[in-house]
């Protein structure tokens, strides 16, 4: 199995494409790291004023909560509590130039690694057809299972390590832009009613780890369609279309109860944490759930169609 994965990766790296997705995603963090050090010359206001208001803000909401959705007024006494521990400790919030407001808004290029897993993934199987290795690569005494989750397993390598790419040149390239000054500022958390502070890169391995989600089932999908029809073409056209158009998909037909169980309506587990799901009868268990469900689908066809096909002669 091993060697098969090293096979796998051979073939994933060998292709100069490849080190061209890798160096994009260093240049599209050292564009955003350029336009946040240009936009960072605004007028600094006091932060504490600011707080204070938001607090007073807060609490004009809860005060005309009537039929406010329950979601909406967890997030304001969350806000409230934060803000009153900023106060008391001293704790400004993240100012948009820094180094963690930059390592959060870098999370947003997932979406560009998103699109060149997909493009690994849909490849992986369709090119052997195209080809025609495919022979070659089913008479090893490997069994097609083994050579099937090779590919799959080579393609997460590829994601993980754009992932650590982007982290990584992330947290460089933004402390040489914007400075490393408040590399130590801690991360709040609220949970049963108590602030408490944590590590902001370890939060930040974890706001990458939910926006992987989405990454994860539309290349498991991209994979399955070019398990079923052979073609990359196909596979990497519908995975990137709907994986832009999903969220919206989902958010017009949020008024039903149904949505819930809808791929899209649970990739974003980050509102689990900070912000509310589109239906208030979700839960991140259910969410979880779901998507392994969705997940072992698609690998399950992905298997059926790529161990128990005949391949033409």
């Amino acid at each position: 199995m091993v060697r098969l994965i090293q096979n796998e990766n051979m073939k994933i790296y060998r292709r100069v494409g490849t080190w061209v997705m890798l160096g994009l995603i260093m240049v599209a963090v050292l564009v955003a790291a350029i336009f946040t050090n240009l936009d960072g010359n605004e007028e600094k206001t006091d932060w504490r004023t600011d707080t204070e208001a938001a607090i007073q803000h807060s609490e004009e909401t809860l005060k005309n909560s009537k039929g406010m959705p329950k979601s909406i007024k967890n997030m304001e006494e969350r806000s409230i509590a934060i803000n009153e521990y900023r106060l008391t400790n001293d704790i400004p919030p993240l100012e948009s130039d820094s180094l963690w407001s930059f390592m959060d808004d870098s999370t947003g290029i997932v979406s560009l690694i998103s699109i060149f897993t997909i493009i690994i993934g849909a490849g992986i199987i369709a090119s052997e057809y195209s080809w025609g290795t495919i022979k070659l690569l089913l008479i090893r005494p490997a069994t097609r299972t083994k050579i099937l989750a090779s590919k799959f397993i080579a393609t997460l390598l590829f994601a993980l390590l754009s992932l650590v790419t982007l982290y990584i040149s992330s947290f460089i390239i933004g402390g040489i832009f914007l400075g490393f000054g408040a590399v130590d500022q801690p991360y709040l958390t609220y949970s049963g009613g108590e602030v408490s502070e944590t590590s902001m890169a370890v939060h930040y391995i974890i706001e990458y780890a939910l926006a992987s989600v989405n990454l994860l089932m539309m290349v498991t999908f991209a994979f399955m369609l070019s398990s079923i029809f052979r073609s990359s073409s196909l596979a990497i056209g519908l995975a990137i279309f709907l994986m832009f158009t999903g969220s919206q998909l989902t958010f017009l037909l949020g008024q039903y109860d149904w949505v819930k169980y809808i791929l899209f309506a649970n990739t974003d587990l980050s509102v689990y944490f900070d912000g509310s799901p589109i239906t208030e009868s979700m839960t991140l268990g259910f969410s979880v759930v779901t998507l392994l469900v969705y997940l072992i689908i698609f690998l399950l066809l992905s298997w059926l169609l790529f161990t128990k096909r005949d391949v033409a002669a």
